[in-house]
């Protein structure tokens, strides 16, 4: 049977190279981004891969995705990877980062809950080293991957004895729209990767790989496991 998997956040980034790595397991993949434009604009082109707009914090776009599926296999919450760099202690903008990444992964979990359950599938959640180190600059976009973190334990446990597995990868510094930035800037690019014990950044492919691992058969006894992929970084 081929597997239903669905990507949230699969049009950018290292969600996108998720999908498009289960994509080329030969899974059927729905993947989702915030606006139609953004989903029409970042189309994957394969024949196994559909598209939806959904924003993650309103319910009303979860209830139309969630419900077009007949089977779901794997979910993978990729959206909600927003950061306010520098303007994360104002109040709203607190609150809104936490809304999407940590509430709106909480919010896909429980939707699709039913469909996983009846598959006995799996759910691969998108935390950040910055669970462990936090972040001067972005305390918000810490506290929520720090959420993700435990959120995925918790969901561990409570769902472990309806066969549904939830794991997480942790990502280290990933050259993605995100951190173009810090690429950009020679001195704090090289810093980051004379630190990082394999020498260079990680790529969006990278993530995806620990990804497909986490939801293969190969992962069958892990659960609430929080996987590092930063080059070695947090150790370093």
């Amino acid at each position: 049977m081929v597997r239903q998997v669905l990507v949230t956040g699969g049009t950018s980034g290292i969600g996108r190279a998720m999908a498009e790595a289960f994509a080329s397991e030969g899974c059927c993949v729905t993947v989702t981004g915030k606006t139609r434009e953004e989903v029409e604009q970042a189309l994957l082109f394969r024949e196994n891969v559909r598209s939806y707009s959904l924003d993650v914090t309103k319910a009303e776009d979860i209830t139309a995705v969630v419900a077009s599926l007949d089977r779901l296999d794997v979910l993978v919450n990729a959206a909600g990877t927003i950061l306010r760099d520098g303007q994360e202690f104002d109040a709203h903008n607190f609150a809104h980062v936490v809304d999407v990444n940590l509430n709106g992964t909480m919010r896909m979990c429980t939707a699709a809950g039913e469909l996983l359950f009846a598959s006995r599938g799996c759910i691969i959640n998108v935390a950040s080293m910055l669970a462990s180190f936090g972040s001067g600059y972005a305390p918000a976009y810490s506290a929520s991957k720090g959420g993700i973190v435990q959120l995925t334990k918790s969901l561990a446990i409570a769902w472990a004895p309806r066969g549904v597995r939830v794991n997480a990868v942790a990502p280290g510094w990933i050259e993605t729209a995100l951190t173009a930035p810090l690429v950009a800037d020679s001195t704090k690019r090289d810093a980051i990767t004379a630190r990082t014990p394999l020498g260079r950044w990680g790529q969006p492919s990278d993530v995806a790989g620990a990804a497909v691992f986490l939801a293969s058969p190969a992962a069958a006894f892990i659960t609430g496991a929080i996987l590092p992929v930063d080059g070695g970084y947090s150790i370093a």
